[in-house]
Order: structure tokens, then sequence, then C-alpha cells
């Protein structure tokens, strides 16, 4: 239902970016995905990467970022491998605004991600997720819902895909929601379906 909403939405903005880098990245893994790296081949070095989204509002989210990941941070669990990273990244959203109000937004965020990894750590697919914060430029004010604060806080539930000769290209779904958790309100939140493309380096 998310994604039929995410494409189905007027503006072709995220469409056409998140659909170029779902072909980019697809093309080359298949190759990828029988070779068996060592666990964590790539999940030990940080990333750069880029990021469209979609959300209610006629929202357009871009964004880009990196990760910094806890070295020290790795645990066996359920016969995979839990690791964890910082996602520091800005982010330009783009929306219907309100009359009077600004239609974009450049938000700061920082989020603390737990990622698991099935097969001790071998597997090509991931889950993961993350509650962080975000402050914002201007608020988001559109003219169905109004963001009270220009800090909030941003989750996601994640799923991806690794690839490449040592799993260093990732392409991964993310569903995200913002909100400010009533710290004041209004407080509507608005829920963000997102496609990731990231380079480990």
């Amino acid at each position: 239902m998310l994604l039929s909403a995410f494409f189905a939405q007027r503006r072709p903005f995220a469409l056409r970016t998140g659909g170029v880098l779902a072909l980019l990245c697809l093309a080359g893994a298949q190759p990828a995905l029988a070779q068996q790296p060592p666990a964590g081949a790539a999940a030990d070095t940080p990333s750069v990467y880029l990021q469209a989204g979609r959300a209610r509002g006629d929202t357009d989210g871009l964004t880009l970022g990196v990760t910094l990941p806890w070295r020290s941070f790795q645990h066996e669990l359920w016969g995979g491998q839990l690791r964890g990273y910082w996602d520091v990244y800005v982010s330009r959203w783009s929306f219907d605004a309100a009359p009077g109000r600004s239609g974009h937004s450049t938000l700061l965020g920082v989020t603390p991600t737990l990622r698991y990894t099935p097969d001790q750590g071998r597997s090509p697919v991931f889950w993961e997720g993350g509650i962080g914060a975000t402050y914002a430029d201007k608020r988001y004010v559109t003219p169905d819902r109004e963001f009270s604060t220009r800090f909030n806080f941003a989750s996601h539930l994640g799923v991806g895909l690794q690839f490449g000769q040592r799993r260093q290209h990732e392409l991964a779904l993310r569903v995200q929601h913002v909100s400010n958790a009533s710290i004041k309100k209004p407080n509507p939140g608005n829920n963000f379906v997102q496609l990731r493309y990231a380079m480990h380096f």
C-alpha cells in the first residue's frame, strides 16, 4: 500500500531518481550474489549514499549522507550478525507549501542504526532500523499538515541487498517516520518511502 502510494503521486521526481538508482545497481548485482565474501567484508568501512524518498503532501526528499560503522560493536544473534553505525546526512525536502510558506526545507540529521545480517553475516540481504533526530531550516507546512517544530525525530525500518566483489555496494528500501514525538502540537508527522544506494570505501 505504501509502495502504490509512492508511485501514484503526481510529482515524478522521486520516481525518476529512485528508478535510475535501482536500475544502475541491480544491473550489476546478479553475478555478485553468488560470491561468499568474509562476513562483514564491507560493513566495517564507511559509506557514502544517495537516497530518494516520497511522502504525503506531494513531498519529495533527496538525501546525501555518510555512514560511520561502530567497529567495536558486533554480536551474534539468531544465527546472524548484529552491527551498528552512525548515519549522518543532509536532506532537501520539496513540497506543495501552504499559501505564503516556502515549498523547500533543508534538514540535517543523525541516526544510530542497528543492522542484522543472517547466515553469520555472510548473507547479501540485511534488515535494519534506527531512531535519530533532524533539524530543519524551515518548518514543514503544507495545506493539509503542519509541523510545529523544526526539530523532529526520524525512525526507520529497512531491508537491503549488498553486492559487488566485496559487497561494497548496497541497495535498500526503507520506510521512515518523521515527527516530534508530541513535544509540541500539532504533530501530524509524515511517512516516507525511500530508496537508497550506498557505496563503501
